[in-house]
């Protein structure tokens, strides 16, 4: 199989740098799977469950909160706000972040920016308990 070269980076450091089969992701607008060979593409990273499959075939998942994705000249490069491999996800402070985001908007009274920030807090910690109970 074709293989290309991928870097994954937060603002806390470089995460994983080797030559990968596919890298699939959410962007802000949908779902995204990139080969090599893929044309150049740049665009923002939303918020979802991503999958990174090495040359011997393993797929790693990861839980992605935002940043950047770019394939320029067969080289993938992501710099997301949070990455969070399947297997350093703690299922118990996801659960409990989601209990505290759902009481904070059950209880109401919020302005929209709070609201918004309580549903992404939501989201986050929905996305997180999916990838590590699977």
């Amino acid at each position: 199989m074709n293989t290309f070269p991928l870097r994954i980076g937060t603002p806390d450091g470089l995460l994983f740098e080797g030559d990968v089969v596919s890298v699939s992701c959410r962007t802000i607008t949908g779902d995204l799977a990139i080969l090599a060979g893929h044309i150049n593409y740049c665009t923002a990273l939303g918020m979802g469950a991503a999958c990174v499959t090495l040359e011997d075939g393993t797929r790693k998942e990861a839980a992605c909160i935002g940043g950047m994705i770019t394939m320029m000249n067969n080289k993938c490069r992501i710099l997301a706000t949070t990455w969070e491999w399947k297997e350093d996800i703690d299922f118990e402070r996801a659960q409990a972040a989601k209990k505290k985001a759902e009481e904070l908007i059950a209880k109401g009274g919020l302005s929209d920016r709070e609201y918004m920030l309580a549903e992404a807090k939501l989201h986050r910690a929905l996305v997180r308990m999916g990838l590590s109970s699977r």
